[in-house]
């Protein structure tokens, strides 16, 4: 069978395979190497070509937290078929060193292809759980792009082979190859098109036997273009859309690609970003910004929050409002870096000395990202209080691809309230939601209202009297209170009622579903449940907490002391339901999908 793409110019035509290709719904690829390789970039672009391509996709990788770099993964699930994680099994395994091998041959399932540098690996000759597929990728690359560029390109010339094995689009490859290294000059993009035209000339069918295709799909009935991003991309587009126009943050891993974004894109449309000296300065900034009339957003992974608190604080005593995005990792302390973990929800609600309420939010996916930010600010703007988004570093990472947001319906342009106030004008008053007079702002009592950390009464001036105290507190808290009344209540997958409810949030999403579907096709009833609102929580949840005879939560940080982790903490304070169970792990890799299937029975087994 020919390809049915046309191959790049000037490159030998693939050989015809001797057997007819075999259609697939979609693949698992693991691009086993170093950091150093490219292999994230590699990755990249079969994501965004998916994307590109009315393709399902999302990603999974890990990286080093040295800055030497070492060894490294990226892992991508593509296809016409329905994609909620990124696979538990790789369907093909890319192996760059003999150490990609050892480490990850186990990843691959059985019949399934490992690809392997011949030049570097030798893989088990004892082991015939796989098809093995030996290509010398690193000489092949050096003679195609020009021994000057050593092993540079392989990652590229590794681009052309899948492209080869899975007829991908080849001219949407190259576009995408001009695009990420055409403003390295001329000759970088030459140089990994030459590389990846000699990827594409292997004819690796006559190793494999045959090529793989991917099945067609429908077309998509919205007629909406398709947008690939990574979950920290898409909050910084949210944020923008929504009318945010300043910032300030410090960088920490993996916050800071969102800071880069802000920091590139705020000056467009006439706004700042402010790298400050340090998480304190950096909070303090973003308040007075917010203050000055636009909502404004930093943010940090924990060690950064935990600088912050102090600083959130006094907005929430002020009634502020303000952006606060952390994006979870391994902890305490500097911990894992580099790793996921979902070990932050406590101190997002509770973080705080005093009675602080604020609004904790966390999105499901990676779009859920960009909405998520656009109602983060709508809820900090109308409620006059901080928001603080809970994603991981799952979600910052990975990539998917969804519908382009309709930004001509969506985009929010900010617009500042210089009204003048009159002369009763109180900016807490206990009857109503705060509303600052913001600075410039004709006051016509010719007094400008006292804004402080400081307890303070209806017109901002501080008090320490008791019963002050008490209203005070009350209003902050019956805001945010009446906030909760408003959220809708989350669906519920699967089952309406039965054996087990499958509770999560954040990046398990994906997982979590296609564990469900396993139940369920195993003969239970079994049903899911996901939270975006954390704090507050939505009504109606003890309703439908009351018709499962078990409800586990999935979450990635630890049992604790007494068994359970963070939100089955909250759930069972909140609901009082000795059916809410625990599911954790610290491992810092995400769910499989395998885990949660397996965590599941046990806890159903052994109660």
């Amino acid at each position: 069978m020919v390809s049915t793409n046309t191959p790049p110019a000037g490159t030998p035509s693939p050989a015809t395979p001797a057997v007819s290709p075999q259609f697939i719904p979609d693949a698992v690829i693991r691009f086993a190497g170093d950091s150093q390789d490219g292999i994230q970039a590699l990755g990249g672009f079969l994501a965004r070509l998916a994307g590109r391509s009315d393709q399902e996709v999302m990603t999974y990788m890990t990286i080093p937290a040295t800055i030497s770099g070492g060894p490294s993964i990226f892992q991508v699930r593509m296809g016409t078929g329905e994609v909620l994680s990124a696979g538990d099994q790789a369907d093909f395994l890319v192996a760059f060193y003999q150490h990609s091998y050892d480490a990850h041959v186990t990843s691959l399932r059985p019949g399934g292809v490992l690809i392997y540098d011949s030049d570097h690996v030798k893989p088990n000759p004892d082991d015939h759980r796989f098809i093995n597929v030996g290509i010398p990728i690193t000489s092949a690359t050096i003679e195609a792009a020009g021994g000057t560029s050593k092993d540079k390109g392989k990652n590229i010339y590794t681009l052309g082979l899948v492209a080869r094995i899975f007829d991908l689009n080849v001219e949407k490859l190259r576009k995408l190859i001009n695009e990420r290294l055409g403003h390295r000059g001329e000759d970088a993009a030459r140089t990994a098109l030459l590389a990846f035209d000699a990827g594409y000339a292997n004819p690796v069918e006559n190793l494999l036997g045959h090529l793989y295709r991917f099945e067609q799909k429908a077309a998509s009935a919205s007629g909406r273009t398709a947008v690939t991003l990574d979950g920290n991309t898409a909050l910084a587009y949210g944020l923008l859309a929504a009318g945010v126009r300043y910032g300030s943050a410090y960088p920490i891993t993996p916050w800071s690609s969102i800071m880069e974004i802000l920091r590139t894109e705020l000056p467009k449309y006439g706004g700042i970003f402010v790298q400050a000296e340090d998480e304190i300065a950096a909070a303090s900034t973003a308040i007075g910004f917010s203050y000055a009339g636009n909502v404004a957003v930093t943010g940090s992974s924990g060690p950064g929050i935990s600088l912050k608190q102090e600083a959130i604080g006094w907005a929430g005593m002020a009634e502020i409002p303000l952006v606060v995005i952390n994006v979870q990792r391994g902890g305490p302390s500097t911990g894992l870096p580099t790793c996921v973990e979902q070990s932050d929800l406590m101190q997002a609600i509770y973080g705080s000395h005093g009675d602080n309420p604020r609004v904790v939010l966390a999105p499901k996916n990676v779009e859920d990202c960009f909405y998520l930010a656009m109602e983060a600010v709508k809820i900090a703007r109308d409620y006059s209080t901080p928001v603080i988004i809970l994603t991981d570093q799952a979600i910052a990472t990975r990539i998917e691809a969804f519908a382009e947001p309709d930004l001509a319906r969506l985009v929010v342009e900010p617009k500042l309230d210089l009204t003048p106030r009159p002369a009763d004008f109180k900016p807490y008053p206990l009857d109503r939601i705060t509303r600052h007079a913001l600075p410039g702002t004709p006051m016509l009592s010719g007094k400008f209202p006292t804004v402080t950390g400081l307890e303070h009464d209806e017109y901002g001036h501080p008090s320490a009297g008791a019963s002050n105290h008490v209203k005070m507190n009350a209003k902050r808290r019956e805001k945010i209170k009446a906030l909760g009344l408003t959220l809708p209540t989350p669906e519920v997958y699967g089952d309406p009622e039965g054996e087990v409810l499958v509770v999560g949030w954040c990046s398990p999403y994906g997982q979590i579903r296609e564990a469900v579907r396993i139940l369920r096709a195993q003969g239970r009833k079994a049903a899911q449940l996901h939270f975006r609102h954390l704090n507050p929580l939505p009504p109606g949840i003890e309703t439908i907490f009351a018709r499962y005879r078990h409800i586990v939560v999935a979450e990635l940080n630890d049992e604790g002391l007494y068994g359970y982790g963070q939100l089955a903490t909250l759930l069972r304070a909140r609901y009082a339901n000795p059916a809410i169970k625990s599911f954790c792990k610290t491992d810092g890799l995400t769910f499989k999908v395998g885990e949660i299937v397996d965590g599941v029975t046990r806890i159903i087994s052994a109660n």
